[in-house]
């Protein structure tokens, strides 16, 4: 893995960044993976303005030669997947299996749906309409087109938890719909989209189309957003950074796509298959060591059941083992920093001192050396919904427990309002054996999705969350609608 200091991609150039570099740090060891480059103002400025200079021809270029740049990347990607797929497990620290599979994996994958996507129809012919004659003139006929236009210039914001598929899942369907990008990628693990931009030189992208800039600093993000050459911010991270970064959107009118927070509700009713509920909670809110806003970190479980489903829990979070996440075997490797390992550890604290029983966890594991930031997967059980604990959302492999009474309808209406009692509501899940009362619920909750009996997902079905987990749409089709403005033509 080179240690080389990385430089910024700006107008088709690797250029040297104006504010040197900064160490990004494995969280398994606490080794430096590599140096990533701190951009100034003045670069993200360059950044966006080669985007907008870049728009106008690439807007124009037909979708088989966008097509064909977003295949020729994924064909690069795919060449280079064992390197790149370590260096995203250096920088994240997720376990060997993710790096491959759901980080660099899903970005091939997503590149490979949107060069598709270049390719969907983008005009849409819509019904005459017949106009009564006024007094100006006689009765007309007027033809509508609908067309879908590129918005321009997108900043992409992305999120530290994946840096392969969620920047993939922003900057493939923008380029696909002739749109211009600069993406500024978390500053904890910035060096994969780097290695994504370098795909994308090597396939022809035009100079200009597509540019990254980094930063450690809130200033690179602040200039990315602020910028008067950006139309449109795309980003992923916590509730409270989009909120700022709506205000200033919000002063220029800017396009937004805001994937936010979340507390996902685990509905476990008593007809349940309680195995298969253990088996898509466990292994979801787990995942990437919990740091995951899908994950089903709420479970309202009712009470005839309660006390079975905790043990089953109990039982396979013991199964799991904690680790380097470069060893095979390991489920939950560290989290992102010290600092977020902390704060992890202070909700734990926080849940205890509110009246929370710690039914396994809690503690912090060492792993090797020592040296690393490990959280172990812990539950927490006999929780109420007014605890900070159940309300905030942790992003770590911590899961509450929260029971609910009743029987018949009187059940499923008070789940329902213990599940929709959250700030929150992107992904929600319902598990029941009575397959037309598990939709009658899922119906009910305020969440943008919705897994029935399962915690997988659809990647044509849209994505996103109602209150402050987000606003609007993106995956599949959705994402290339997300990245467009739509132009009525009429015409006499």
């Amino acid at each position: 893995m080179s240690r080389a200091p990385q430089k910024l991609y700006v107008g088709g150039e690797w250029v040297e960044p104006a504010g040197g570099h900064y160490e990004v740090i494995d969280p398994a060891d606490e080794s430096v993976v590599g140096l990533a480059p701190e951009a100034s103002r003045a670069q993200v400025e360059e950044a966006a303005r080669a985007a907008s200079e870049a728009f106008g021809a690439w807007s124009r270029t037909k979708p088989e030669a966008r097509a064909a740049i977003l295949d020729r990347a994924a064909d690069i990607m795919q060449r280079e997947f064992e390197p790149w797929a370590e260096l995203a497990r250096a920088e994240t620290g997720a376990p060997t299996g993710i790096a491959r599979g759901m980080q660099v994996g899903v970005g091939v994958s997503r590149f490979r749906r949107y060069a598709r996507g270049a390719l969907e129809p983008v005009e849409r012919g819509l019904p005459p309409q017949v106009t009564e004659a006024g007094p100006m003139g006689r009765a007309s006929v007027l033809g509508a087109l609908e067309v879908r236009q590129p918005v321009g210039v997108v900043t992409c914001i992305t999120s530290y938890n994946n840096p392969w598929a969620n920047p993939a899942g922003k900057v493939a369907p923008a380029l696909a719909m002739g749109n211009t990008v600069v993406v500024k990628p978390a500053p904890q693990d910035p060096l994969s989209v780097f290695k994504m931009a370098g795909a994308l030189h090597e396939a022809g992208v035009p100079a200009g189309v597509v540019n990254v800039v980094s930063g450690a600093s809130v200033e690179v993000g602040e200039a990315a957003v602020d910028s008067p050459y950006v139309d449109m911010v795309s980003f992923t991270g916590s509730t409270g950074v989009g909120q700022r970064i709506a205000q200033v959107c919000g002063r220029s009118m800017k396009r937004q796509l805001m994937e936010l927070g979340g507390k996902g509700a685990a509905v476990v009713l008593a007809d349940a298959d309680l195995d298969a509920a253990v088996l898509g909670i466990g292994t979801t809110f787990s995942f990437y060591s919990g740091q995951i806003c899908t994950a089903p970190t709420r479970v309202i479980v009712q009470r005839s059941v309660y006390a079975e489903l905790v043990e089953k829990l109990t039982g396979y979070l013991a199964f799991m083992k904690v680790g380097d996440p470069g060893e095979r075997g390991t489920v939950v490797g560290p989290v992102i920093s010290a600092a977020h390992r902390d704060r992890v550890e202070a909700y734990v604290e926080l849940g205890r001192k509110e009246g929370a029983r710690i039914a396994y966890g809690g503690e912090r594991p060492v792993v090797g050396s020592g040296r690393g930031f490990y959280v172990a997967p812990t539950l927490l059980v006999d929780c109420t919904s007014d605890m900070r604990v159940v309300r905030e959302e942790i992003f770590g492999p911590v899961v509450v427990v929260v029971p609910f009474d009743g029987e018949g309808q009187a059940a499923e209406d008070e789940a329902v309002r213990l599940a929709n009692d959250s700030d929150f509501g992107l992904l929600s899940y319902v598990w029941s054996g009575d397959a037309a009362r598990a939709f009658r619920v899922a119906r009910r909750l305020r969440a943008g999705g919705v897994g029935v009996n399962t915690v997988g997902r659809n990647m044509e079905a849209p994505f996103g969350g109602f209150k402050r987990s987000g606003v609007g749409r993106d995956v599949g089709s959705y994402a290339l609608h997300a990245y467009s403005e739509i132009q009525s033509i009429v015409w006499a």
